[in-house]
């Protein structure tokens, strides 16, 4: 087959090589619009499970992958100044620049055509050059939008604000942090993602954004406004802009994942919350996925309508769970009276695909205190 790939991700990346490597007769092109050093955001999250995925489906990627992972089993709940641990909890995390690095050079390995800084102005003819075109574009999916009369997107803009940083203050584990100001309630999502760095996403809702003047502060006024609130957390450490702008979560569903031989990937498919950390896992495994469709001979366009019929019930049900958790988050101002356990356990278990009894089994010395405390 002769694919085209528009978008150097990792769903779009991982597709390409899963494809190039079963076999090489395959013309694979990844077409992206950027340098291959670019990148926006900083640390990305993997499971146990995704990781067992990337085994099994190429173990050569899969060891650079974890011979770079900060590895975790604790999420920490921050409020009014007390520290909850919650253990029981698996996480990786590594740099997404580290990530790409490494599918761009396993690409390579197996002739994958790697075309950077192109863009593509015309989608219809490259479609017509190929046996399969995979859009994995990202959330403003220029494939989606050339053809969004066949795969009928349903974007949603949520109403909380959030902004991603970088900081060399270490956070051994996810680290759930909230304080509330005069402006409102800010939350930060972060963790370590190498020996060095971490993730330091901040989010708030729209009413505090606006107290707090956001919309006429500069850059570099942002970051230390945000320094401040987040001083005893970041122990003197500053945050570090890597395109970091104030941008709102979109909800991205179509109704249909493929038209003629064009099928979507990745955030150009679908989004699922920051809070549940699980866009660039949903994005591999959707590579994965689509890659098992093709095996065993099936057509374009058997391969899928099979991966529509098996991958949607999935993405459905982490979609539901993470609407779940952004609902959670764009009204954590209604949880700021509880005391640090019962607070820790109302966001643990937001999303309901955590309850008492996973919790119980995760860490029952967390579940003991909760109770003692009269919860």
């Amino acid at each position: 087959m002769r694919i085209n790939i528009i978008g150097g991700g990792p769903a779009g990346l991982y597709f390409a090589l899963l494809m190039k490597k079963s076999d090489p007769a395959h013309v694979v092109t990844v077409y992206e619009r950027n340098a291959p050093g670019s990148t926006f955001g900083w640390g990305v999250v993997f499971s146990d499970k995704t990781l067992s995925y990337l085994k099994e489906t190429d173990e050569a990627s899969y060891r650079s992958i974890t011979d770079r992972f900060e590895m975790w089993d604790n999420v920490d709940v921050v409020h009014r100044d007390e520290k909850v641990t919650i253990r029981g909890n698996r996480f990786s995390g590594i740099a997404r620049i580290e990530l790409l690095h490494i599918l761009q050079e396993r690409c390579r390995e197996l002739e994958v055509d790697l075309r950077f800084q192109t863009e593509v102005a015309d989608t219809e003819s490259l479609a017509r050059e190929c046996d399969l075109l995979v859009g994995a574009d990202g959330i403003n999916s220029t494939v989606r939008q050339a053809y969004s009369e066949f795969f009928e997107p349903d974007l949603s803009i949520r109403a909380n604000k959030y902004i991603w940083y970088g900081t060399p203050q270490l956070f051994h584990g996810l680290t759930l942090t909230f304080h509330e100001t005069q402006a409102g309630v800010f939350a930060a999502h972060s963790y370590k993602f190498n020996r060095t760095m971490s993730t330091f996403i901040v989010e708030c809702d729209p009413q505090t954004w606006e107290r707090a003047g956001f919309a006429s502060m500069s850059e570099e006024a942002t970051r230390d406004y945000l320094a401040g609130v987040f001083q005893r957390d970041l122990h003197g450490h500053e945050l570090l802009s890597n395109n970091s702008k104030w941008i709102n979560f979109v909800n991205v569903r179509n109704k249909h994942w493929s038209h003629r031989h064009l099928v979507l990937l990745g955030d150009a498919l679908h989004t699922a919350h920051f809070s549940i950390g699980s866009g660039t896992k949903l994005a591999l495994e959707d590579a994965i996925a689509l890659h098992q469709c093709f095996q065993g001979g099936a057509d374009v366009g058997a391969a899928l309508a099979e991966f529509e019929r098996v991958r949607k019930p999935i993405i459905e049900e982490y979609q539901a769970a993470a609407h779940e958790s952004l609902v959670w988050f764009e009204h954590a101002r209604d949880y700021m009276h509880l005391s640090p356990l019962p607070f820790a356990y109302k966001l643990m278990t937001r999303s309901k695909r955590i309850d008492y009894e996973n919790l119980k089994r995760r860490d029952p010395e967390f579940i003991a205190a909760y109770e003692a405390a009269g919860s």
